[in-house]
């Protein structure tokens, strides 16, 4: 069937040598998304770019400054770009195809990444039955990030045949009964929408900090969220987004991704506001089952300050169904670091 491919397709396309990684790690097969993983083989480069008509390889022999090997742990500087090859290789068949995205820990800590293949045209497309390498370009924005060969920030999700959305009428018509948005008035509009929660008291979001340590991406509740954040609080329910700086921030409404289906989030959309709303895309089913979670909002504006009112609709989800019923799902049983969330930041704050 059309959709997205779940847990069970990954082992058999692992199997098959159309997924090639002899080291795979089992831990990085999840309900619909695979876990791509850094090689040793990085590159800092000038500037970005897209090979639409050629291999990366023979891109990066022109704009390379320096080779570097991840077999031991090296500094990302922020704000500078960097290129790895991943340890995954695709051979895929049978009308497959798929895109990336960053995943939730990758965007909790402002690492901006997206995948480049050969004779991409896009970023973070994969193409129909595409046999070749993965790269991905990294730029850490906030902080200055210790990575090696081995860590996972960003996820594939591979789709058969053509997407399999659900429109807005089925949304509302399966809203009804599974009841999979956590909210009295449910606002449907090209997918879910959802809003910011800027009511409480207390905290109600944090900011990154300048001139922070290192951080580790290895070490998992390990650093101490005063060296990295400033928790902040609204005034009068309202908050300006500051140019250049990084928010973390939740939604009020609770979300579940139903068994049947899989997630994902529209990251900008300029008709909701002129930032960016969200960088890590995936929900896999049975994310929030069964009393839901927040969703996490990792805002930004790189134009003009950005004033932001408590209910203001901030991103939107899409649904989508899967290509089969899968028994693996989103949860403690497959060790999820963000089931039943609330504000959180990335798994690697104590």
């Amino acid at each position: 069937m059309n959709g997205s491919l779940v847990y069970q397709d990954y082992i058999n396309l692992i199997k098959r040598k159309q997924i090639i990684n002899e080291n795979i790690e089992k831990e990085q097969i999840q309900p619909s998304s695979l876990d791509l993983s850094l090689s040793e083989e990085c590159f800092e480069i000038k500037q970005s770019f897209l090979p639409y008509n050629t291999k990366v390889r023979e891109k990066l022999k022109k704009l390379t400054i320096k080779k570097i090997n991840l077999k031991k742990e090296y500094i990302f500087k922020k704000n500078r770009t960097y290129i790895v090859k991943l340890n995954e290789f695709l051979n895929l068949k049978s009308n497959i195809f798929g895109h990336c995205n960053p995943k939730s820990s990758t965007g909790r800590l402002d690492i901006f990444c997206r995948s480049i293949v050969d004779y991409g045209e896009e970023y973070e497309k994969i193409p129909n039955n595409y046999k070749g390498e993965i790269f991905l370009e990294i730029t850490s924005r906030s902080f200055n990030i210790a990575l090696k060969m081995g860590n996972t920030l960003n996820q594939l999700r591979l789709v058969n045949l053509k997407h399999n959305y659900l429109s807005d009428k089925q949304l509302i018509n399966l809203n009804k009964i599974k009841k999979f948005v956590k909210k009295d008035k449910t606002k449907i509009d090209n997918g879910v929408k959802l809003s910011v929660d800027l009511s409480s008291s207390k905290i109600i979001g944090y900011v990154a900090k300048n001139n922070s340590p290192v951080l580790n991406f290895s070490k998992i509740k390990s650093h101490k969220i005063n060296n990295y954040w400033r928790a902040i609080r609204s005034i009068n329910k309202e908050l300006i987004i500051e140019k250049n700086k990084f928010y973390i921030l939740k939604s009020k409404e609770k979300v579940i991704i139903p068994k049947i289906l899989a997630g994902e989030m529209i990251p900008y959309d300029t008709g909701i506001g002129d930032f960016r709303a969200h960088y890590a895309g995936f929900f896999d089913p049975g994310f929030g089952h069964p009393n839901g979670s927040y969703a996490v909002l990792e805002v930004k504006t790189n134009e003009i300050p950005f004033l932001l009112e408590d209910g203001q609709t901030i991103a939107r989800i899409k649904y989508e169904k899967l290509n089969k019923n899968s028994n693996i799902v989103y949860g403690k049983d497959i060790k999820s670091n963000y089931q039943n969330q609330g504000l959180k930041l990335s798994k690697h704050f104590k």
